[in-house]
């Protein structure tokens, strides 16, 4: 139902053998994204569907999507290689195939930091070290930096809508809810106790943030947008703090990533000045 939650929570637990992996299905967007900053693109065969970047991804053969794989689709590409993360709807599917002596490397990830690992170990299973280094590198660099801007900023109060209909948000341990503090501001639903809650109205309400973070999405779906100016006992709504952000770049467990946390944190600093100026405005 919900693009988002697709393809955030990703990474790699596998081991590897020796021989390079040559013919790829790469069953999630930010898999596709890595193979190519990797320099691994033309080893991809097949993959899913809102795999759209970078431009040449969109010609690659598509065997399925969040819902479900198609076993006849994939045996026909005559892959060496599935990496895949365990969506409930595909594991069956995955399993299937690897019956049929296909290997399948599942996927699992919550930590930001550790995506620089990520890049190293699809560089181990394409013999593409150096170049997996070299990115991974410069992830860490520019990830370092960003929270090092940040660090010594005032906090602010956010609440970061993932999803209108049903009303969802970011808490727990996801690894969004990390991208906040590198940001350094506080997301009014950190104490959840699962990782991407189902909330409501009241909910915001009671938590008054003063910035209200408004993802963009690529769906087909029609969704109805939250109209806020409803409630203008919200700081965000009567100080007219909400901002958009690119779903694909900060939902996307990709090298991308940066680009997204870099907006985000920016127009949060803008937010940021807007209530210190308010904050003089008053002494």
């Amino acid at each position: 139902m919900l693009k988002f939650a697709l393809f955030i929570v990703l990474g790699f637990a596998f081991s590897v053998s020796a021989k390079p992996a040559e013919r790829i299905i790469a069953l999630a967007p930010h898999i596709v994204e890595n193979l190519y900053a990797i320099g691994a693109g033309e080893r991809i065969v097949g993959t899913v569907a809102y795999a759209d970047y970078p431009e040449s991804a969109k010609q690659l053969p598509q065997v399925g999507d969040y819902q479900g794989i198609s076993v006849e689709k994939i045996l026909a590409l005559k892959p060496d290689l599935i990496i895949a993360w365990k969506n409930a709807s595909h594991v069956p599917m995955l399993e299937k195939l690897e019956s049929f002596g296909v290997d399948v490397i599942y996927s699992e990830a919550k930590y930001l930091d550790k995506l620089p690992e990520e890049l190293l170990r699809l560089g181990k299973i394409t013999g593409l070290g150096a170049q997996a280094q070299q990115q991974a590198d410069l992830f860490a660099k520019r990830l370092n930096e960003l929270k090092a801007q940040y660090k010594q900023s005032a906090s602010l109060a956010v609440f970061y809508q993932l999803w209108p209909s049903p009303l969802m948000t970011v808490g727990g341990e996801s690894w969004l809810q990390q991208v906040f503090t590198v940001c350094n501001v506080k997301n009014v639903f950190a104490d959840a106790t699962t990782d991407y809650p189902q909330i409501s109205i009241e909910n915001v309400l009671l938590k008054s943030p003063q910035v209200i973070v408004i993802p963009e999405e690529k769906t087909k779906q029609e969704v109805k947008a939250i109209a806020w100016q409803q409630w203008p006992s919200i700081p965000a709504v009567k100080y007219q703090q909400t901002i958009s952000v690119d779903a694909d770049l900060l939902h996307r467990y990709s090298y991308r990533m940066l680009e997204g946390i870099s907006d985000l944190c920016g127009k949060l600093d803008v937010s940021r000045s807007h209530y210190n100026m308010m904050k003089k405005g008053e002494a």
